[in-house]
């Protein structure tokens, strides 16, 4: 995946419903102050730094080091290091699903911002770290 260019608040004005505009508001603004990068958008995500990664099989790409996808069922929050790394935290969260690398949020006022907060300062750390021997990264931006 490669960054698209394109005006990240153009993007964010488009987004329907409402709350999901709301909500992208909200989260353009913490990852901004999480990551202390620019938002730029990667097609439908808005990413916050970049990064390399390679898996021992041979698999590499990029994205960003920290992201979402606001999209109209759910906000959709991606985690380079996965959902697992943060299963005690994602407990006090509030209302979420998820699957390997996603948390999926439906209203981002029913959620604790705080404990979203520490997810993503904690998932940003691991991926400057440069990862682990299961996937190996390199920021780039």
């Amino acid at each position: 995946m490669q960054p698209t260019g394109g005006s990240v608040g153009a993007f964010i004005a488009a987004v329907t419903p409402e709350r999901r505009r709301r909500d992208a508001e909200t989260l353009t603004a913490l990852m901004q102050e999480v990551s202390g990068r620019e938002p730029v958008l990667w097609g439908t995500i808005i990413g916050f730094g970049a990064c390399h990664y390679r898996y021992p099989t041979g698999t590499e790409g990029d994205m960003g080091l920290l992201g979402f996808a606001p999209r109209k069922a759910a906000s959709t929050i991606y985690l380079v290091d996965g959902v697992d790394a943060h299963r005690e935290a994602l407990s006090g969260l509030g209302p979420h699903t998820s699957s390997v690398a996603c948390v999926y949020i439906k209203d981002l006022e029913k959620v604790d911002l705080d404990v979203l907060r520490g997810i993503l300062e904690r998932s940003l750390a691991w991926a400057e770290a440069g990862g682990t021997d299961q996937m190996q990264l390199t920021v780039t931006g």
